[in-house]
């Protein structure tokens, strides 16, 4: 069970990840609660089911709650680096489908709801998944314990 844990939390030593890690876990924690529960002038999990719905991503209320989880939760294990690898696999997936299903489409530039910054998110959290959380992370401190 030690090198299971061992392996999940495992992290490169340095500070390179800590700036984009918390920034990018604070982004998409504030979308993910807006899809989730309508904070910050969000629409709401319902509201965004039927949006997903209306372009195609079906089941709605299923992709609705596994985008927003995904955003929410993963982001808010970004800003601990907590389990930084897995939460950055997943929004790294959440990033691509956003990417292709609402961004690609609309060109490069965020001003028509282009995919400039779905790519700068996704890029970061390529970079989380190979780096992990570094130094200054959860993970760091529980990978000190598993050694001892």
């Amino acid at each position: 069970m030690k090198a299971i844990i061992n392996n999940i939390t495992s992290t490169n030593s340095g500070l390179d990840t800590l700036a984009p890690r918390i920034a990018a876990g604070a982004i998409f924690a504030a979308h993910g609660a807006q899809k989730l529960f309508g904070w910050f002038n969000g629409y709401g999990l319902e509201a965004t089911a039927g949006w997903m719905a209306s372009i195609g991503i079906e089941p709605g209320m299923l992709m609705a709650i596994l985008a927003g989880s995904a955003e929410f939760f993963g982001g808010l294990l970004l800003i601990a680096g907590l389990l930084t690898r897995p939460a950055a696999l997943a929004l790294t997936f959440t990033m691509v489908v956003a990417l292709v299903t609402v961004h690609l489409d609309n060109g490069f530039f965020m001003a028509n709801n282009g995919y400039e910054f779905a790519l700068a998110l996704l890029a970061i959290s390529v970079g989380l998944v190979f780096r992990g959380g570094g130094s200054l992370s959860v993970d760091r401190l529980i990978n000190i314990q598993l050694t001892k």
